[in-house]
């Protein structure tokens, strides 16, 4: 995928589908720290700094909806100070995320929120209302997030409406449970980039990723760029997507 010819980019881009959802693992700030010798934190600060820079990037190529990958729910399990950190930069995040609002952004954010500061809740919550009418693109923030604690979640609310009397298990079809899921009314995964040279999902929008391209590269987040993000849809233009048919 890296070694794709530089001709050969360039052909695809005069004439490239843009895929309309794209998700993206942010990987390898804390490695790109500790090449320079510095703290874990100090990566996760260049990170948000690549976060902004490749929101606007994907808004430019057109893409519709972009969901990062912020903190996972396996992400507590961290240091103390590096979670602490990482919930400062969040906050950091939030009003800077506003910025977004000027530019017709809408802001969605997913995961199991009862864990996080109310503050935090709060902050969330105030830039959702405040850009829900907004369509130019919608960024998605994973937030606690877990693919598999997003399912048991509409598991769980399915089974309470079964018991209610509200629904019959005949009732239970693959777009009720999608209804159910944090990403209601988000469309799937077309294709899912993972920077830092890891090649696996990492608990990641497993439901809604079921039909998507993956992007693997060497770069480390921090170092990712708009011309990287370009790399990535090239090559998934390259991909024949069957959908399970010949």
């Amino acid at each position: 995928m890296d070694n794709m010819s530089v001709s050969k980019k360039e052909a695809l881009k005069k004439d490239m589908s843009v895929p309309v959802h794209v998700g993206v693992i942010m990987d390898g700030n804390g490695r790109w720290a500790k090449k320079r010798g510095m703290p874990r934190k100090y990566g996760h600060r260049e990170g948000a700094k690549t976060f902004r820079a490749i929101t606007r990037s994907a808004k430019e190529i057109g893409i519709r909806y972009i969901t990062f990958y912020a903190f996972s729910t396996e992400n507590w399990q961290r240091p103390a100070d590096e979670v602490k950190s990482i919930m400062d930069l969040f906050e950091k995040y939030l009003d800077e995320v506003r910025d977004f609002i000027d530019e017709n952004i809408r802001v969605r954010f997913i995961g199991d929120r009862l864990m996080l500061s109310p503050r935090l809740q709060k902050k969330m919550n105030r830039v959702e209302e405040d850009s829900k009418d907004f369509d130019s693109m919608t960024l998605i923030l994973a937030i606690n997030y877990g693919g598999r604690d997003e399912i048991v979640h509409a598991v769980r609310e399915i089974a309470e409406s079964v018991q209610n009397g509200e629904l019959s298990p005949e009732d239970i079809t693959q777009e009720l449970i999608q209804g159910r899921l944090y990403t209601e009314g988000i469309p799937d995964v077309d294709l899912i980039i993972r920077p830092s040279g890891e090649q696996r999902l990492s608990n990641f929008l497993i439901w809604q990723s079921a039909y998507a391209e993956y992007y693997f590269t060497n770069i480390l987040w921090p170092d990712f760029t708009k011309k990287d993000l370009e790399n990535a849809v090239a090559a998934y233009n390259e991909r024949n997507r069957r959908f399970g048919g010949i």
